[in-house]
């Protein structure tokens, strides 16, 4: 790196080295740490119901074994993404790891109902930093087929999914309860060995003014991938105007400062406030109704899967679920629903970088609309089930592009915070809609709850095209400008 009279940016560099054999590690880890937590949530569908059988609780204390969990990532969404911005991703992600590792084997051991709930919730906490190990993935990614890539990270969700019904499967009938949760907690234990051999985010390291540290990590990338990086020299971004939040999208590079300066967030709740800061405030209200709406759609989906695919005629009873868990073909149905959400991926990983992030979500939820529609009235169990399945593809396709699109719309100075928390958001509509969809489904509404489900996709909609930004093709940026800076951008040769 002779010339210094050439500099280059981080996306700069990702772009010249290409996708390569780092990434391709990068994204077994993090899409390990997606597959693991699929498999904790996946795992409510099954343990609620068989200690609830074994300890003999009623059907509320059965519900507050998945509130917490729920409860949980809410709270470890926000205070994770506070961590990783401010003392670094692999922190985050070490801790994370590490409290679903261990509370997930003591929730095994459990000699009540009580430290159950309290292990769970804690697990739950830790289930949290999902979005950290997103973010951390994203900026390894170069820009160019960056939605394409992060799809594909989608996908071991699905398959931890599909993974954890095929475990209850085995396990439930042979063991027990106890026996699924240690066993879900295997990923989770891999991921605790394998960080320590993950390098830090260089975009956050930028971030930190610590720009030699970040040209080092490039470097080993680079010798790993058999490429080389971009003659000149490293800086922490290109300078580049930034308009105003409500021009278009076409004129809005994202959230670009004038940056020849980098952000140093003086505390964990200052990146907490940038948030609702005059240029975020409108972005942020709408992606936390689009995270809420999406989360409420999705499990509501989930919940009618369960509700109208049965081969029972009349309303769904309250007990019908406690009496399929002991049937094998519960696990089976699980399985198919389950491997349902694969096309959507797909379908996904093939508009995401084609037409853009926003059009793209609203392909997706003007198809969930339609597969939703005919359900309004009775249908054969067959269309049923093909019905739910497209709206269960659906979901995830639209669910993988918005989880895409949040982390990208966020600067890295607060890009884990901004996307935890729109996270949690989604966490708060997962837990309201079981209250509410259950109620209009058991009590024979199922024309409301489709109603509900429609009305909230719709709002959905409205919020995303509300949103000022697009990202398709995008860099991503390292700061918002009116932040108060602390260092100048450095350069290394």
């Amino acid at each position: 790196m002779d010339d210094q009279s050439q500099v280059y940016t981080l996306d700069d560099a990702l772009t010249f080295m290409g996708f390569g054999k780092f990434q391709g590690l990068a994204l077994v880890y993090s899409g390990l740490a997606c597959f693991g937590d699929s498999m904790e949530i996946m795992i409510l569908s099954f343990v609620g119901t068989a200690v609830g059988s074994q300890w003999r609780l009623s059907s509320s204390e059965e519900s507050i074994i998945t509130t917490v969990v729920f409860a949980g990532m809410l709270v470890g969404a926000y205070s994770w993404g506070l961590i990783s911005d401010n003392y670094g991703r692999r922190k985050s992600m070490l801790g994370g790891a590490m409290v679903i590792s261990v509370t997930g084997l003591l929730s095994a051991l459990s000699p009540n109902y009580t430290s159950l709930v309290i292990l769970r919730g804690v697990t739950g906490t830790g289930l949290g930093c999902g979005q950290v190990f997103f973010s951390w993935f994203l900026e390894f990614v170069p820009p160019s087929n960056r939605g394409m890539w992060m799809t594909i990270f989608a996908t071991f969700g699905t398959l931890g999914s599909v993974s954890e019904a095929a475990l209850a499967w085995i396990v439930m009938p042979r063991l027990n309860w106890r026996w699924l949760l240690a066993l879900s907690t295997v990923p989770s234990c891999i991921l605790l060995i394998l960080t320590s051999f993950m390098p830090e985010s260089p975009r956050y390291l930028l971030t930190k003014g610590r720009i030699t540290d970040a040209h080092n990590i490039l470097e080993n990338i680079a010798l790993l991938n058999g490429a080389s990086l971009p003659s000149g020299s490293l800086i922490s971004d290109r300078t580049t105007k930034l308009g105003e939040e409500f021009a278009t999208s076409e004129e809005i590079p994202l959230l670009i400062s004038t940056t020849n300066k980098t952000t140093e967030v003086k505390s964990g709740f200052s990146s907490f406030l940038m948030l609702f800061s005059p240029r975020l405030f409108r972005t942020t209200i709408l992606l936390w109704i689009l995270y809420f709406g999406n989360a409420f759609s999705y499990y509501g989906t989930v919940l009618l899967t369960s509700s109208l695919s049965s081969t029972q005629s009349g309303c769904t009873s309250s007990t019908l679920l406690s009496e399929n868990v002991r049937d094998a073909n519960l696990y089976l149905d699980l399985l198919i629903t389950g491997l349902a959400e694969l096309p959507g991926l797909l379908l996904a990983a093939i508009i995401v970088d084609r037409v853009g992030r926003k059009p793209s979500m609203i392909i997706m939820n003007a198809l969930l609309c339609i597969f939703l529609l005919p359900l309004f009235t009775h249908q054969s169990n067959i269309l049923t089930t093909a019905l739910l399945a497209g709206a269960r593809m659906c979901c995830m396709g639209n669910h993988t592009i918005t989880n895409i699109f949040s982390p990208e719309i966020y600067p890295t100075s607060m890009r884990s915070t901004g996307a935890g928390i729109t996270y949690g958001m989604g966490r708060i509509g997962a837990m309201i809609c079981p209250l509410v969809a259950v109620g209009l489904v058991t009590s024979c509404h199922k024309t409301a709850a489709i109603i509900l489900l429609e009305a909230v996709i719709f709002v959905s909609v409205v919020s995303i095209l509300l949103i000022p930004f697009e990202t398709k093709g995008k860099e991503l940026t390292d700061t918002i400008d009116g932040v108060s800076t602390s260092k100048q951008v450095s350069v290394v040769g």
